[in-house]
């Protein structure tokens, strides 16, 4: 699926071979490394709309510096841009509010994709600053993308972590499942989802997801797209099935509501008219791609 899905995209260069050379690091650290501002782990808008920078002279002098890449800006060299980790910072677990959904709106797709990748860090390393195989304290490694027990007899190494969710949906007849989540705002209605089990393969969690959730069994799954989301740091991953049977049994510990939906009402909802059948999830989710896909097809 050929579109530009929030929070996607290579708003800077990773440069892995970087990460590991501390000399080099300590090298870019001059006065043209941009330091990422932060509210918490909210984005600092520009008055341009876009995301605001400092400089590392603006930095905490007690936070941990992690290296998010490097950023073309039509000089010789690209600058390096980083950002802080302050011993204040919590992290946080929450889906999104409503003033931080409008601060994202104002940015631009590839601003998006640096402070989606930057809050996942930050909240990580803001999350996990003792070793979860001993206790003890962890430091920062790596320019920020890994950290090392300081107990010497553990040393044990931690990487930033991704969570991969499968969300999907489902067709039956010409018509489409959608389910509602307490949390959805009234008349919201979007694709199923679910976290990826130890053991499973991503065939088998879309099936295991659907028949738990709405009672309806899946088949022939296939990939659609996927969205890195921040929200602290998952991997969805679109996929789209099919089933024989629409009769639906509601796991209410799950959803509100699931329903099967026509072509045309999901058509009408996603164009945004208020008289829909249900309110179309918002273009920042992978799910109101997958509907796109879907009526594309």
């Amino acid at each position: 699926m050929e579109t530009t899905i929030a929070f996607a995209g290579a708003g800077l260069d990773r440069t892995d071979h970087i990460r590991a050379d501390a000399e080099k690091l300590t090298s870019l650290m001059n006065w043209r490394a941009r330091l990422l501002k932060l509210d918490g782990i909210d984005p600092v808008i520009a008055p341009d709309g876009s995301l605001d920078w400092g400089t590392l002279a603006d930095a905490d002098p007690a936070a941990e510096l992690v290296f998010l890449g490097l950023m073309e800006d039509g000089a010789k060299d690209p600058r390096a841009c980083f950002a802080q980790v302050t011993p204040a910072m919590i992290g946080s677990v929450a889906p999104p509010n409503p003033r931080l959904w409008s601060a994202m709106g104002m940015l631009s797709p590839t601003d998006l994709a640096i402070y989606g990748g930057a809050r996942s860090l930050v909240d990580w390393h803001a999350r996990h600053r003792f070793c979860a195989r001993c206790g003890s304290p962890t430091t920062l490694a790596k320019g920020g993308w890994q950290r090392n027990c300081t107990n010497d007899r553990c040393k044990a190494e931690h990487f930033p972590r991704v969570d991969p969710v499968t969300i999907m949906t489902v067709e039956c007849d010409g018509e489409l499942l959608l389910g509602r989540q307490p949390r959805f705002p009234p008349r919201r209605y979007s694709a199923l989802a679910g976290f990826v089990e130890p053991g499973e393969s991503l065939e088998s969690a879309v099936k295991r997801e659907v028949l738990e959730e709405a009672g309806v069994k899946a088949r022939s799954v296939e990939y659609v797209a996927s969205q890195p989301w921040p929200f602290p740091s998952s991997l969805m991953i679109g996929c789209h099935a099919y089933a024989d049977d629409k009769t639906i049994v509601i796991d209410e510990t799950e959803l509100d509501d699931a329903r099967w939906f026509t072509r045309e009402e999901v058509a009408h909802a996603m164009s945004g008219a208020e008289d829909g059948a249900f309110i179309a999830p918002p273009p920042f989710a992978v799910a109101h791609h997958l509907l796109k896909w879907w009526l594309a097809r």
